[in-house]
């Protein structure tokens, strides 16, 4: 069961409530690790603006603008100076973009 799966995910898959599933992890003293979201929420992180487009390149495919100043930040130096593809992960309250390649490697 430590396999990252939450209370509710087993319990959906069980057919149960949560607070069984619970209940059964307290009566088996079976205890859970840190709770680690699904998609890394960095605790340091850089803050910039941007903006979402609806009509970029190809025609009809969303975009997006970067506030200039992002690229002089170190961590995009370092890290996404280079990058030629993300993938682009979305929940109901993020949009991640994840480094798939360096162009220049």
């Amino acid at each position: 069961m430590e396999e990252g799966k939450s209370d509710e995910w087993i319990a959906s898959a069980l057919g149960t409530s949560a607070s069984s599933v619970q209940s059964f992890r307290s009566r088996n003293s079976i205890y859970r690790r840190e709770v680690v979201p699904a998609i890394y929420s960095p605790r340091e992180y850089s803050r910039y603006e941007g903006v979402l487009e609806k009509g970029g390149e190809p025609p009809g495919c969303p975009g997006v603008w970067f506030d200039p100043a992002v690229a002089d930040d170190f961590r995009w130096k370092s890290v996404w100076e280079g990058t030629a593809e993300v993938e682009v992960r979305i929940t109901p309250s993020r949009i991640v973009l994840v480094r798939k390649q360096r162009s220049d490697i």
